[in-house]
């Protein structure tokens, strides 16, 4: 590879960073051609991108970054074979697939390193449960809504149980 095409893919690397606020950092060595294949068509599914990339170019990639990724250039996390999963919609997708794909071909592959979600930083294996179980930006706003609904709707029944009541009442006035 040139000296120039080597510059480009870390400018193309650093703004695509910056434009997501999500991204996984995985090991996947191990893995055949076909199991690769396999994966990047269900990211592609998901609207997640995966690449491959030398871990010297991510390296360059986040210290040109404008912001902060320290906890993911200090550690061992840019050790090995690094691929990178880009999502800009779901913080727990990248996650669910890596979970849903570790089922089929074995837990000791697909490794996951890394998460910046938000510059929130989740490093290690640990994390990837928790990470599958997040809930997107428009799931949280779904709940705030229907949480913010609730007392309406419970003032609402209590007036339509209150005129029932009351006009059974009156019913039973005219009755007598």
């Amino acid at each position: 590879m040139k000296k120039e095409e080597k510059f480009l893919l870390v400018e193309n690397l650093t703004k695509k960073f910056s434009e997501n606020n999500i991204f996984y950092l995985m090991d996947a060595s191990g893995l055949s051609v076909a199991q690769i294949n396999d994966f990047r068509e269900k990211c592609f599914k998901k609207d997640i991108e995966y690449k491959v990339v030398k871990n010297s170019f991510i390296k360059k990639a986040l210290e040109n970054n404008e912001n902060n990724f320290s906890p993911l250039l200090d550690g061992n996390v840019l050790k090995g074979f690094s691929g990178i999963l880009f999502s800009k919609v779901s913080p727990s997708a990248p996650a669910k697939i890596l979970k849903d794909f570790r089922k089929i071909i074995g837990e000791d592959y697909l490794k996951f390193k890394a998460a910046s979600i938000d510059h929130e930083f989740f490093i290690g294996d640990e994390n990837l449960d928790s990470l599958s179980k997040l809930k997107s930006k428009n799931e949280l706003l779904g709940n705030l809504i229907t949480l913010l609904k609730s007392p309406i709707n419970n003032v609402i029944s209590s007036l339509k149980s209150a005129e029932t009541k009351l006009s059974g009442f009156i019913k039973q006035l005219e009755k007598k």
